[in-house]
């Protein structure tokens, strides 16, 4: 008897924790956000290969009032990505979905306004997704509203 009590309440316990459980393909839609007082909206796409990839589609003030033109991704290590819109720079590409963690991770989100890759964990929660980047044990978190 005390067996088969102790099954019961261990399925009881386990049910909202199946009932919370992510699908791989959540986190695919568009999301917006801020950060560093600057607003924008993200989209994120599943590549071919299962993993997924999150590129801005929009960002307040992506014109320069001065030139008219849009800002760019000045600010990228990679020389070549420096002439790409500000409201389409992909911020992540090869993050993939943790089952045993329930997260999405395995790879870097990128910080346009400060030219900084850091390691990404990105989490859903109340609809949306909490996104935290990590760099030298130094973390900030994000979150997305899902649109």
């Amino acid at each position: 008897m005390k067996k088969i009590l102790t099954l019961v309440a261990g399925l009881l316990l386990a049910i909202p924790s199946v009932l919370n459980a992510s699908e791989p393909d959540d986190i695919l839609g568009k999301y917006v956000s801020e950060l560093h007082g600057t607003s924008y909206k993200v989209e994120v796409f599943r590549n071919a290969d299962g993993s997924y990839k999150g590129r801005l589609f929009w960002v307040k003030d992506s014109v320069d009032p001065d030139t008219g033109e849009k800002y760019l991704d000045t600010k990228n290590p990679v020389k070549s990505l420096r002439t790409v819109p500000c409201d389409r720079i992909v911020i992540f590409d090869g993050l993939r979905y943790n089952a045993g963690k329930d997260q999405w991770d395995g790879t870097k989100i990128y910080d346009p306004k400060r030219g900084i890759r850091a390691a990404v964990v990105i989490r859903r929660v109340d609809g949306g997704l909490s996104v935290r980047g990590s760099l030298l044990g130094i973390s900030e978190t994000v979150r997305w509203k899902r649109l």
